[in-house]
């Protein structure tokens, strides 16, 4: 057996979170000599959507930031248990991130504010009781009853205008027409949450961006075990062996050195990343637009690819990329000369760089909301300079104070409308003098994952008939789990590995709050708050 693994050459497809979980795996569980796993990678670094880079000169930039839950994030916690921190010597990745996130604990106090500038009371969820009852009778509708429902096909519009739909909407980047089974399950899986989705307290929060945090340990971890990485080469296609089966025979790929064909032999893997919601980002800068291209998607055209050789068993990709005005929001991080603008925020929300979470401006037209996070937010950031980031959900419309989509807007534009939803007109010449830069990004499918689907348009983690291909993504069917999260990449890795390996070990399970009686019984006293 032992012979047998180290022979056994592994390449996964893509070098986000999801692969390097997958290559740990077969490291620690598996007892694979990392010489023998192979990560392709399309960009020039590794990371995926986990992401977080830049320059003191230039500025530097998140295009999105994942929340982290302690309670309900069960493969995530023990994969970064066997990760060691390289910041703080002593302690894993998870240790250092529970630790800083205790020690800097989150509670909102300016959840939404109205367009007056006024900070709401959010306690109440203002549900009326037809609201509660159809929550209710959702949560325990089958899901099989749910295929191409969208949230505003089950609640009535006044749902829309709740303080919970604001909150839960901007916290997990739902649309009104977003999959209605995708709501389902995160009320689920999160109604642990949601007693507290007006302070936001259950968000974990990393000591840095999640590259800096998480990316780069995993990387160091991966290198000195001499796992291989091949950056700037995108894969375009696969070959499969004849017949019904699903055996992966080649990968073909465009690199630095123009295209080339990988064969595989008998008793390799091939693990693919079968889409990403960063495919197709675009950055701006302070006086520049970012543009918008959704044409083309990297990790979308190759999942397509596939579907096309070996039918719906490898699921369909339409539904999530065949729409982009649906699938997309654009977001900025500004980047300041000293505190000057951060230290007005903090005074206004009442929360110092770290505590708040997401402050969401209910009635702007772009649906803005901004995360400031605890300073230095990136292991390069000098101390006298500070970043927050900021989000819009509805970037088509024109804003209230720019009178342009934010799609077109420049950075320095979006800075501009959001000092105007705080009414900070007048100190707008004084707060610009500080700015380095600010980074619009758009991305056209940041949202494809919670699109309107069929049960089958997400392909099995480990596809039917296959013996070398895994599917990992945001993109693949775990049931009960939730996408757009950290913990859904890491658990299909591990499917992934521990099915094709033939490992015997448990996976952990999706802990079941949603059947915790004091859990619902918290709930339902929210409910009617």
């Amino acid at each position: 057996m032992a012979n047998e693994t180290q022979a056994k050459q592994v390449y996964f497809v893509g070098g986000g979170l999801a692969s390097l979980a997958g290559a740990v795996y077969l490291i620690r569980d598996a007892g694979m000599d990392g010489r023998n796993i192979h990560v392709i990678e399309g960009l020039p670094l590794l990371g995926g959507s986990n992401d977080g880079i830049g320059t003191p000169q230039k500025g530097f930039v998140c295009r999105g930031g994942r929340m982290l839950n302690e309670e309900t994030y069960e493969n995530f916690w023990d994969l970064f248990h066997s990760i060691p921190s390289i910041y703080e010597p002593g302690k894993t990745v998870s240790e250092e991130i529970l630790d800083f996130d205790h020690a800097h604990p989150t509670h909102a106090n300016a959840r939404l504010i109205d367009k007056d500038g006024r900070v709401l009371d959010v306690t109440s969820m203002g549900f009326t009781m037809a609201h509660r009852m159809a929550m209710l009778k959702l949560i325990r509708t089958p899901e099989e009853k749910l295929d191409r429902m969208k949230i505003s096909d089950w609640f009535d519009p006044s749902f829309f205008e709740t303080n919970f739909w604001y909150m839960w909407q901007t916290t997990f980047a739902f649309q009104e027409w977003s999959s209605l089974f995708e709501f389902r399950r995160y009320m689920n899986r999160m109604i642990f949450e949601f007693s507290r989705i007006n302070t936001l307290e259950g968000v974990t929060r990393t000591p840095y961006n999640q590259y800096d945090s998480l990316i780069v340990p995993l990387q160091k971890f991966l290198e000195e075990r001499g796992v291989d990485f091949s950056l700037h080469c995108r894969v375009t296609d696969l070959d499969f062996a004849e017949g019904d089966g699903i055996t992966v025979t080649a990968i073909r790929y465009d690199g630095l050195n123009g295209p080339g064909v990988l064969r595989l032999n008998e008793g390799d893997l091939c693990i693919v990343t079968n889409a990403s919601i960063t495919d197709s980002a675009t950055l701006g800068d302070l006086h520049t637009p970012a543009p918008y291209t959704p044409e083309r998607p990297l990790s979308g055209d190759l999942w397509a690819n596939l579907v096309a050789k070996k039918g719906p068993r490898l699921g369909n990709p339409q539904p999530f990329f065949g729409n982009d005005k649906e699938t997309r929001w654009t977001s900025f991080t500004v980047t300041s000369k000293g505190n000057k603008l951060l230290k007005k925020i903090e005074q206004f929300s009442r929360n110092v760089p770290g505590s708040g979470a997401l402050m969401t401006f209910k009635d702007s037209t772009w649906r803005m909301s901004i995360v400031v996070a605890h300073q230095p937010h990136f292991i390069n950031q000098p101390a006298d300079q500070t970043i927050f980031w900021g989000y819009g959900l509805y970037p088509e419309k024109p804003g209230d104070y720019v009178k342009k989509p934010m799609l077109d807007c420049t950075g320095e534009e979006m800075l501009t409308e959001l000092l105007h939803h705080l009414h900070w007109e007048d100190d707008k010449d004084a707060l610009m003098e500080d700015i380095i830069n600010v980074i619009p990004c758009n991305m056209p499918y940041i949202d494809a994952l919670f699109q309107p689907r069929k049960m089958t348009d997400r392909p099995k983690v480990v596809p039917e008939g296959s013996t070398n291909l895994a599917l990992i993504s945001q993109f693949v069917e775990i049931p009960e789990d939730m996408v757009f999260t950290e913990e859904y990449s890491v658990r299909a890795a591990r499917i992934a590995v521990y099915t094709l390996m033939g490992i015997k070990r448990p996976i952990a399970p999706v802990t079941p709050y949603n059947r915790d009686i004091r859990v619902l019984l918290k709930a339902v006293n929210t409910s009617f708050r």
